[in-house]
């Protein structure tokens, strides 16, 4: 009898084990910011708030640096099953996702928390099909987009003409607007090839400079904030892993989207602080327009919301309501 009751224990504690195991899920996210740098670091603690709050079920294995899939793969590795969650940018899949590219025009933002709730807000209001292969965790959006030269400093709209800087989708409309020649590159290229010489600068916000140390080979910063721009990232995961998760884990994980959303744009802000620090603290020079260079900035690059309104009606998309509400959101948050 007691060999039974042994032998009756032994299997029941098999099976429990075998459904814990079964229950575990293990999910792998792909990023391309460094591991130090603080959106890296937020990344890998939304991984970390997923396990604990899901007791365990869920397991997801982090890997930063693009070491998974480069920054402009990421959304097509994300829907391709090479990574289960991926954080890129947007802008690297030009043309895709045209409604969240609204959110990137320069529109005069402010800080990264105004546009990270701009960017979720567009995406709530109008719910783009170009991101049904996928299911949609969050965005966030840095602060201000500013202009950032190495060799000659830019103190008025003429001095941006000739000038090489690195810049992405809308940013790089923005450069040509402004009289200079934007040339593309992922964030990870950008250092070396200000270093060398290939150009002579770039867009990026303020925290750029210390979270891709940037500050050490740029000296000069125009605070044009008047033609300010942002850059939206994305957050997705692969829309079957999503199915395969239960109500409940669904439910979790979509409450710490609401709360990373938040620590995403304020970690921009902080690390804008951080940013220019480093930047002043490397000997270099920041200065800002008065009001009438502010207006030629803020005219030259209007017509570049004037041509998103054209290209996205021509896409089927009401490109006027679009840029209308991301227009009144800014102003709401302001």
């Amino acid at each position: 009898m007691a060999g039974v009751t042994f032998f009756t224990m032994s299997v029941i504690c098999f099976a429990f084990a075998s459904v814990g195991t079964a229950k575990e899920i293990k999910l792998t996210y792909s990023n391309f910011f460094p591991p130090t740098h603080i959106q890296s670091k937020l990344a890998e603690s939304w991984c970390k708030e997923v396990e604990k709050r899901t007791n365990g079920q869920v397991k997801i294995e982090y890997y930063p640096a693009g070491t998974l899939t480069k920054a402009k793969q990421c959304y097509d590795g994300v829907v391709e099953g090479l990574s289960d969650i991926g954080f890129s940018v947007l802008a690297y899949s030009r043309g895709r996702f045209p409604v969240l590219a609204a959110v990137d025009l320069p529109l005069g933002y402010t800080s990264g928390l105004e546009a990270t709730k701009v960017a979720n807000a567009v995406y709530d209001k109008f719910t783009p099909k170009a991101f049904n292969d996928t299911q949609v965790m969050y965005f966030h959006a840095h602060g201000p987009g500013l202009v950032f030269t190495s060799k000659k400093p830019v103190r008025k709209i003429e001095d941006m003409k000739g000038l090489k800087l690195r810049a992405t989708g809308n940013s790089a409309k923005v450069v040509k607007a402004l009289g200079g020649t934007p040339v593309a590159m992922s964030m990870p290229e950008t250092y070396q090839s200000i270093q060398k010489g290939v150009v002579g600068g770039g867009l990026y916000p303020l925290e750029t400079n210390k979270g891709w140390k940037m500050g050490e080979v740029v000296k000069y910063c125009t605070a044009d904030f008047p033609a300010a721009y942002t850059t939206t990232f994305f957050v997705v995961m692969n829309k079957d892993k999503w199915k395969q998760l239960s109500p409940d884990i669904q439910k979790t994980i979509k409450a710490i989207n609401k709360e990373w959303i938040i620590k995403h744009g304020e970690a921009w802000d902080t690390s804008d602080i951080a940013g220019l620090n480093f930047f002043l603290n490397q000997g270099n020079e920041m200065f800002g327009l008065d009001a009438k260079e502010s207006a030629k900035w803020k005219k030259a690059v209007a017509p570049i919301i004037a041509d998103y309104v054209k290209d996205v009606d021509k896409k089927g998309l009401n490109g006027q309501e679009i840029v209308d509400f991301t227009v009144k959101t800014m102003d709401s948050i302001q």
